[in-house]
């Protein structure tokens, strides 16, 4: 591929130490896959994790992407936050009082809608499906959404997701939108409320990807 091709590929961004079966795929639907690394910023086990450094304020492949300095962040919540906003393109789902604060007039230049919620982790904990819909684990951040009617919001079980060196990861944080495909980082089949996410996502008119050769895992999202 040269220059000029490579500079118009679409990126997408996931964690360095994510499965090889996920790269090739990425990399057979055409996107220019950028591994994130980092070292001494966060804890280790989310030290290659896309959502802590990163934030895409929408779904096209030309939204702005917000990155951090590394300046703004260290190690432990809620110091290591500042940039786990879930975007859709028109709203911005986050912790308000921890986010970067340049990413925030940013999100206000943009003319997004601000949701304040009580979770830090908000990309680690939202799957963003559409610019009006979105799935999560996390009762609060679906009770906040509540008031916002055109936004659709399904509420699925905690858990059932790997993240090393914690008891369980985020579903958010395993999954993220590619096209017009929902990628899941692992094997979604396994999750119990499987049915509701595939009938959600697909009446949102998307279809879901998945790799059954093994467990769901939180990489931070991909995106």
């Amino acid at each position: 591929m040269d220059t000029k091709s490579k500079r118009n590929t679409p990126k997408t961004y996931i964690a360095k130490d994510a499965n090889r079966r996920l790269r090739e795929h990425l990399q057979i639907m055409g996107r220019d896959v950028q591994l994130v690394a980092t070292e001494g910023i966060v804890e280790k086990a989310l030290s290659n994790h896309p959502d802590m450094f990163l934030c895409k304020l929408g779904l096209r492949d030309d939204a702005p992407v917000w990155s951090a300095t590394g300046l703004e962040l260290s190690p432990g919540y809620p110091k290591d936050c500042a940039f786990n906003a879930a975007c859709t393109g028109k709203y911005f789902i986050h912790n308000l009082a921890y986010t970067e604060p340049s990413l925030l007039a940013a999100a206000k230049e943009m003319g997004l809608v601000l949701i304040d919620v009580k979770q830090g982790y908000a990309k680690c904990s939202t799957v963003i499906v559409t610019e009006n819909a979105i799935i999560t684990s996390d009762e609060g951040i679906a009770k906040a959404c509540e008031p916002y009617e055109d936004l659709e919001v399904l509420l699925v079980q905690p858990g059932h997701v790997r993240l090393e060196g914690y008891n369980s990861g985020f579903l958010g944080g395993a999954s993220g939108r590619v096209g017009r495909e929902l990628i899941f980082n692992g094997n979604l089949l396994r999750h119990p409320d499987f049915t509701a996410i595939l009938d959600f996502v697909e009446a949102h008119g998307l279809t879901c990807k998945w790799f059954p050769e093994y467990q769901l895992t939180d990489i931070g999202s991909i995106l």
